[in-house]
């Protein structure tokens, strides 16, 4: 029989087979619609980009027919698109209301104002262990009595296995941004220095300040401002000098057109910066202190003197969702991988939320997801290949069509809305508010999406509420040089699906 009437044959097949059975199995793989829109396909046009390295789906949440499958079964690098994935699984997993807890410990008594003995923080991987959190536990040590330590501050990173010789700058080169910051089980503020530079022309200074206090690191208090009225790269004017770990140097001129400005970077030796900043603050908040503070392990049989809780994970997603944040998308992987694989049963079986039980590490992250995702989807949409969980690689890939089965199964989960309301809205807040720009933009607060960005690659996953009522998933990545330039046909994709003209 020729190919194109056994075609005919086969399909005739299954429909009358799926009429006589109810059996959904060929309705669930809809005969392929690979034609782009017109808008989009101009849109790839003027940006030099093809349409083969656009791979793209719009597929109804109902379960109807997708509308748009291009390319679909191709495994693209997502870049930051894949944070989907990693705090989808966390909340399958651990539930929205699971916490992070740092907790203090003691060896010794505290009498007379002062800890005699040594307090110990150990962490588990708080992904925002911040400033004013930080602050606030030390002013609850402080109400216990404990003003002086006279002992050492030991802080404990163990929960976390991760290789210490950790270069920042790996990825890219940019080893100050803070986005190359590394994933720690003691995760400080990011390991990130803001820098605020306050012009005073009466004294021809922009005067420094900075947060969080760093002990040991000096940093000028002041910079000469420049000639004229621009500002222009201010940044690159400062002529920064970041090689020294116990000082911040300025050797340019800031420019006083540039009004106040803050730079936030990563500290220059990250593997010290939870001890400078954990002293810093202590003696910050009027606590005093005899001892190092240095790293090391909670021994047996300590004291527990206050517990620190994080924000909820249904709160740290929001972060990582709509501000696109590695260094804490890293954190909630690594936090996956704390869990036992025979634990991991199916996602959609009532149980209790599960408790990490071992140290985290990238491989076992890893194993966690691949398990997650077979219990969960089974073999059919190909398993996405993991790196750190972040995007932030070269490496990861998934296909488009498991993304959209992936956003399809969130909207039907009972822990779904949290995950739905973590994306940023378009045209409205987070990474997404550069889209649906638009006059008359018709996705424009209609559509919560995640995005993603790297050399050669852009991409936009999520939801669409469109005007005919339907709600659609929406996944649409470029894999190209001109990648960045192509943004605007993904903008098109959005709006061709919030107007249902289609």
């Amino acid at each position: 029989m020729p190919p194109l009437r056994l075609a005919t044959r086969l399909r005739t097949l299954c429909l009358a087979w799926l009429a006589a059975t109810t059996l959904p199995a060929c309705a669930q793989r809809p005969v392929s619609v690979d034609t782009l829109p017109p808008p989009v396909l101009a849109a790839l046009q003027r940006a030099g980009v093809p349409p083969s390295a656009l791979s793209a789906v719009v597929a109804p949440l109902d379960g109807d027919p997708v509308r748009l499958s291009h390319r679909a079964e191709v495994p693209v690098n997502p870049a930051s698109v894949m944070k989907l994935v990693t705090t989808y699984a966390a909340v399958d997993l651990l539930g929205p209301d699971y916490t992070w807890d740092t907790r203090f410990y003691t060896d010794g008594r505290v009498e007379a104002g002062a800890l005699r003995g040594n307090l110990y923080v150990r962490g588990s991987g708080d992904p925002k262990f911040v400033l004013e959190r930080i602050q606030a536990a030390f002013a609850a040590l402080q109400g216990q009595g404990v003003q002086v330590i006279l002992g050492d501050m030991v802080l404990d990173h163990s929960a976390f296995e991760i290789d210490p010789h950790h270069d920042p700058a790996a990825f890219d080169g940019e080893g100050l941004r803070p986005y190359n910051a590394a994933p720690d089980a003691l995760l400080v503020n990011f390991k990130s220095v803001i820098l605020r530079f306050t012009p005073d022309a009466q004294a021809g200074v922009a005067r420094v300040s900075s947060e969080p206090p760093l002990a040991g690191l000096a940093i000028d208090a002041t910079v000469p401002l420049a000639r004229g009225k621009g500002c222009g790269d201010w940044r690159g004017d400062l002529q920064g000098r970041f090689d020294n770990p116990n000082a911040i140097r300025f050797e340019g001129r800031y420019p006083p057109g540039c009004g106040e400005r803050i730079w936030p970077v990563a500290y220059q030796d990250p593997a010290s910066y939870a001890a400078r900043a954990l002293e810093g603050l202590w003696r910050a908040s009027g606590g005093l202190i005899t001892g190092k503070v240095r790293t090391g392990a909670t021994p047996p049989g300590v004291r527990l003197l206050h517990e620190a809780r994080s924000l909820p994970l249904s709160d740290i997603i929001t972060d990582v969702n709509q501000w696109s944040n590695n260094v804490m998308a890293q954190q909630v992987f690594l936090t996956l991988g704390r869990l036992a694989p025979p634990r991991l049963d199916s996602a959609t079986a009532p149980r209790g939320p599960l408790q990490p039980i071992r140290p985290g590490r990238f491989e076992r992250s890893r194993e966690v997801l691949r398990t997650w995702w077979v219990n969960t989807f089974g073999l059919k949409y190909s398993a996405p290949v993991l790196d750190n969980g972040s995007g932030l690689s070269r490496d990861e890939r998934i296909t488009p069509e498991s993304l959209a089965q992936l956003l399809r199964h969130a909207a039907n989960n009972p822990n779904g809305q949290t995950f739905v309301q973590s994306l940023a809205i378009a045209g409205v807040n987070g990474t997404a508010a550069r889209l649906a720009q638009g006059p008359g933009s018709a996705a424009r607060g209609n559509a919560r999406v995640k995005t993603g960005t790297l050399r050669d690659v852009t991409g936009i996953a999520g939801y669409v509420q469109a005007q005919d009522g339907q709600r659609y998933a929406v996944v649409g990545i470029i894999n190209h040089p001109n990648a960045g330039a192509g943004r605007p046909a993904l903008d098109a994709l959005l709006e061709w699906t919030a107007s249902a003209a289609h």
